[in-house]
């Protein structure tokens, strides 16, 4: 990935599940949103907010123990229109980098925005930082967010599958990899010397 000198969004949505097969058209949505805004290199501000789901109101069985959220937490959460407004308001005009872990999150928020009826909030660029981390380290399996950060030898922010945290945990990942990459772009080419001891072949030459 290029140096951004824009704004860089790390975002991180939960989202609903079914039990089982889940109900007749049954489709994820937008229940928690964590998200982190940086501007040349400085954290500027984050953002954590429930999100009441739209259609499927009652979370599953299966989605509250995955999640740790209760029923109570998304009842008491934003609209979907305020998230997509909230949004809106820090697309400064298409001049940002969304970044997140893998491509669900986007197309999650497209799918609910058409549903709704509402614009999609984002103009800029898009990044799916796992599959620059993919490339980046060669790996044929694309890696999950905390295991890749652990690669690293370090933890991930706060809990998993908590928006802000796994969003924070992003940024972290990206300032990882961006240090690796200009660490990369500016070492100096080896020496022959580096590459041959040549002690060993001057022995080699007198045999």
């Amino acid at each position: 990935m290029k140096e951004q000198s824009n704004t860089l969004i790390f975002i991180d949505f939960e989202f609903s599940m079914p039990d089982g097969r889940g109900s007749s058209g049954f489709f994820p949505e937008i229940i928690e949103v964590g998200l982190v805004c940086v501007k040349d290199r400085k954290l500027m501000n984050q953002y954590s907010s429930y999100v009441r789901p739209r259609v499927f109101k009652r979370l599953s069985r299966r989605c509250r123990s995955f999640l740790n959220i209760s029923q109570e937490n998304v009842d008491s959460g934003i609209t979907l229109a305020a998230l997509v407004k909230h949004l809106s308001s820090i697309n400064d005009d298409g001049q940002n980098t969304v970044i997140t872990w893998g491509n669900m999150d986007m197309k999650v928020l497209k799918q609910n925005c058409e549903k709704a009826r509402l614009s999609f909030p984002f103009t800029g660029d898009f990044v799916d930082l796992s599959m620059e981390y993919k490339r980046f380290f060669g790996d044929r399996n694309q890696t999950g967010l905390w295991k890749a950060v652990q690669e690293y030898g370090k933890d991930g922010i706060g809990n998993h599958h908590k928006a802000l945290d796994d969003a924070m945990t992003t940024y972290h990942i990206h300032q990882l990899v961006e240090k690796d990459k200009r660490y990369l772009n500016k070492a100096e080419p080896t020496t022959i010397g580096d590459r041959i001891d040549l002690a060993k072949l001057q022995n080699l030459l007198v045999q």
